[in-house]
């Protein structure tokens, strides 16, 4: 009988150690891990480029090779081979080939790093203050690559397109907006070769006898009328010109004056008029003194000293 209680006593402490060995205590007992993301595509051999070639236990055949203007590096035994286009691991397994089918090794196993790009920059363009080739040493985003460039333009827009080298036909649009996962949106990796551009906004001039004349933004492009326009200039004053108003707008052979009845739209009377990027929309001002400036192009002269004070949106 007590042979019986032993046993008993010994099934009920080696019980949990055996369900932890079990399939089913192993499964239950796994971390849940979060899926991976998807790897970047890995950047393809360009002429140029720098390549560390490492031959497995074989020294003398291991070098550093420059990447031709014909897409070749010369092997130390085996002459030229052709890589461009190639990724670094796809290189490595054709000069495993190249080795193997001249009889130079049996089992050759070959790594391939790129030590050094062609282009070791990445090019901001568009609407930054300095626009060109920045070198990309380290890891870095989009938002350290444009303030590098001095960051955004009074007329830049809220939407940048990353092109990656690796993959020129899938460009990344990212919408630098004040919304709080920004920065974490913003967060894309940049290798050397990528293109940043920074969007231009549409804007539209609003000058002569108004509160607050200036340049203002349409994010996006989006549909800004005249009255919204003037409603963002902060009004006309009472000394304003109504029915001398014009809008200049660009045409194919330079500017034309459009005339606008802004006291009949102001009473309902005319249709609200939308208007164009680049658009210039004055207001003269009824003393005689200002005549002078109804010309286009004192029109323009003005326009191009206001300052650009909000986005449309």
């Amino acid at each position: 009988m007590r042979l019986v209680y032993s046993f008993l006593i010994l099934a009920l402490f080696l019980a949990p150690a055996f369900a932890a060995d079990s399939p089913a205590g192993q499964a239950s007992a796994a971390p849940q891990t979060a899926p991976s993301q998807p790897a970047p595509p890995a950047l393809r051999i360009a002429a140029g480029d720098l390549l560390d070639m490492e031959v497995f236990d074989t020294p003398e055949l291991s070098a550093k090779l420059r990447v031709s203007d014909q897409g070749e590096v010369v092997l130390p035994v085996a002459g030229s081979v052709h890589v461009v286009g190639l990724t670094a691991e796809e290189a490595a397994v054709h000069l495993e080939r190249v080795l193997r089918d001249n009889k130079i090794l049996k089992e050759p196993h070959v790594t391939v790093f790129i030590t050094e790009y062609a282009t070791q920059g990445v090019s901001v363009l568009g609407e930054v203050k300095t626009p060109g080739v920045y070198p990309l040493l380290g890891a870095h985003g989009l938002l350290d690559i444009i303030s590098a460039a001095g960051g955004a333009t009074a007329t830049a827009g809220k939407a940048v397109s990353v092109t990656h080298k690796a993959d020129p036909q899938h460009p990344v649009v990212v919408q630098l907006d004040s919304a709080p996962d920004m920065a974490a949106r913003a967060n894309v990796a940049l290798q050397p070769g990528d293109t940043v551009v920074v969007s231009r906004s549409g804007i539209v001039y609003v000058v002569g006898d108004l509160t607050r004349p200036g340049g203002f933004l349409i994010e996006n492009n989006d549909r800004l009328t005249l009255l919204q326009a003037i409603a963002l200039a902060g009004g006309t004053n009472r000394t304003a010109a109504l029915d001398r108003s014009k809008i200049v707008r660009k045409a194919a052979d330079g500017h034309q004056e459009l005339p606008v009845e802004l006291k009949k739209i102001f009473a309902g009377k005319r249709p609200d008029i939308r208007l164009e990027d680049g658009d210039i929309l004055f207001v003269p001002s009824s003393e005689a003194k200002n005549i002078a400036y109804r010309g286009i192009e004192a029109t323009i002269s003005m326009a191009t000293g206001v300052v650009i004070y909000s986005s449309y949106r």
